[in-house]
């Protein structure tokens, strides 16, 4: 009896650690009598709310024509209180030894859930109480973000060579899932144990992946317009985000130097503390260095620049959002 929990920050690698779970708890088997995969749909109640006495039924189905049953609860994002949970903290109790028993914690679809609840206390406690293995598919955050790139580059069947690695981790940006099926084209179009360089990555790369707002910061400060320009864009377009959201970040980027100028500051402990910044010192000192950078004159035409974009994103310019956060965006650049 095999009992996991599945979750994850990214809906590709759920779906591929799903797969991956599935074919190993089938083995040699016949999945076709043995998987019993349930969603949202089959939670769904006449009312449209959900209930979760589906998959415990499916759980305590014994097997027909094979050993053993393997059922998959998909969607269980759905029931993030623990009332919602009962019946199957219940099960967990006593499970049926014959039911492997894969929980896939993701959101719902239909209607789609904007954000991931955490998975209710009395269920994480019963999972524990049964020997459930809770596997995390997804990517880590941070400097292990990069680290998780470039070891799914290392171990792919095709060698990448140094250049052709920083260039897809430039161009993926934060969708660094797509690595995943990059890597799996590159094999069946070049062949496993094969060097790829730039030129051979390059056609299958896409558009290129959304970048955090610091990355457009940094390109801003550094005074590298045309960097910019190309951050901003790929937030818009591959991540999706509103110009009043990157106008937001930029906001905030300007206001600490605001802060910062002139304030008898050394340091940036110092510069922390008057910003209220608690952990990581280092966005301090990016914003005391380019305060000092810019001058009392300079953060002062910054905050005008800002001020005037805003209110030409609500409409007093007559230009296109788009076209007011790219000038926005060039003139603050410039400034260097």
């Amino acid at each position: 009896m095999t009992i996991r929990l599945l979750k994850g920050n990214d809906d590709t690698l759920l779906s591929r650690a799903v797969s991956e779970n599935v074919a190993s708890l089938v083995g040699t088997g016949d999945a076709s009598l043995m998987v019993e995969e349930l969603t949202e749909e089959q939670y769904r109640m006449e009312d449209d709310s959900f209930a979760i006495t589906r998959l415990v039924d499916g759980a305590q189905t014994p097997p027909f024509l094979t050993e053993r049953r393997v059922v998959v609860g998909r969607h269980l994002g759905r029931f993030s209180k623990a009332a919602d949970v009962e019946a199957l903290v219940a099960y967990l109790a006593s499970p049926l030894p014959s039911t492997d028993l894969l929980l896939v914690w993701e959101k719902g679809v239909s209607p789609r859930q904007d954000r991931m609840p955490a998975i209710p206390k009395a269920l994480n406690e019963a999972l524990s109480a049964a020997g459930a293995e809770i596997i995390d598919a997804g990517i880590p955050s941070g400097k292990n973000a990069s680290a998780w790139l470039d070891r799914q580059l290392k171990t792919a069947a095709v060698t990448v060579d140094a250049r052709a690695a920083n260039h897809i981790a430039e161009h993926l940006g934060e969708q660094r899932s797509r690595v995943v099926s990059l890597l799996s084209t590159l094999e069946s179009v070049y062949g496993p144990d094969v060097t790829i360089g730039v030129d051979e990555v390059e056609p299958f790369l896409g558009e290129s992946g959304d970048v955090p707002p610091w990355e457009l910061t940094d390109a801003i400060d550094s005074g590298k317009i045309d960097v910019a320009l190309d951050k901003l864009h790929r937030m818009t377009a591959a991540g999706g985000r509103h110009p009043l959201q990157i106008m937001a970040s930029l906001q905030t980027h300007y206001m600490r130097m605001m802060k910062l100028d002139g304030a008898p500051i050394s340091g940036e402990k110092q510069a922390a503390q008057l910003l209220g910044m608690k952990g990581s010192t280092f966005p301090a000192k990016k914003a005391l260095t380019q305060s000092k950078r810019l001058g009392s004159s300079g953060v002062r035409r910054s905050i005008e620049l800002l001020s005037e974009a805003d209110r030409g994103l609500r409409g007093e310019s007559g230009w296109p959002p788009e076209l007011v956060m790219e000038v926005l965006v060039a003139r603050l650049a410039n400034l260097r």
